[in-house]
């Protein structure tokens, strides 16, 4: 059987930790969401102006091509009124493809830096911090489930004593080895308790 998943402390304070941890990291996440945002705005607003470019070059070819072929219909000098309209139409259509390459590569670029700009601060904070949320549920999950079980007190004293800081334990007793060892139900029970409370526990 799996344990549970425990996601916040049962304590207050340490719960009240959490709690600030997690909206710390969504609000960083939608502060660099926002810079991402701004960085693809600058550089679209470059993706505008080649597709404005292309957009007008290509107007001025149409218009070019359609002179010079009214032009050619002239007698005697149509040709030589043709050629030089049919030249700068050429001209005009180079330069619509130049803005099309613009849009589409400022078009890219703008979604590449935009993810650049943002997923590594966002990832750099939120992979720590999943890891940390995610062992304290697991753990939190075990622990209770060691405490409701057979002989879970006495399991849970053990760990305290394996575990806690020396300090934490002489606060309940003098000896608490030898406390647990006689089974005595107070300092098991109070052994217990610490051990909990260090998982996020009531």
């Amino acid at each position: 059987m799996s344990a549970r998943f425990v996601p916040y402390a049962a304590t207050p304070g340490r719960a009240v930790v959490q709690v600030v941890a997690d909206l710390s990291v969504l609000l960083w996440i939608v502060l660099w969401y926002y810079v991402a945002k701004a960085v693809h705005a600058a550089l679209s607003a470059i993706a505008g102006v080649g597709a404005d470019v292309q957009g007008g070059a290509n107007g001025i070819s149409t218009n070019l091509n359609g002179a010079g072929k009214s032009a050619g219909g002239i007698p005697l000098a149509g040709d030589a009124l043709a050629k030089p309209l049919n030249a700068a139409a050429g001209a005009a259509q180079d330069i619509a493809n130049a803005g099309h390459g613009l849009d589409e590569k400022a078009t890219t670029l703008a979604i590449l830096l935009a993810l650049a700009v943002s997923v590594p601060p966002i990832l750099a904070l939120v992979v720590p911090w999943l890891l940390l949320r995610l062992r304290f549920a697991r753990r939190a999950g075990a622990t209770a489930d060691l405490a409701r079980s057979s002989g879970g007190q006495d399991l849970l004293a053990l760990r305290a004593l394996a575990n806690r800081p020396t300090a934490k334990l002489l606060k309940i007793t003098d000896d608490p080895l030898e406390g647990w060892r006689t089974g005595d139900p107070e300092v098991v029970a109070r052994l217990a308790a610490l051990e909990l409370r260090s998982a996020g526990l009531k």
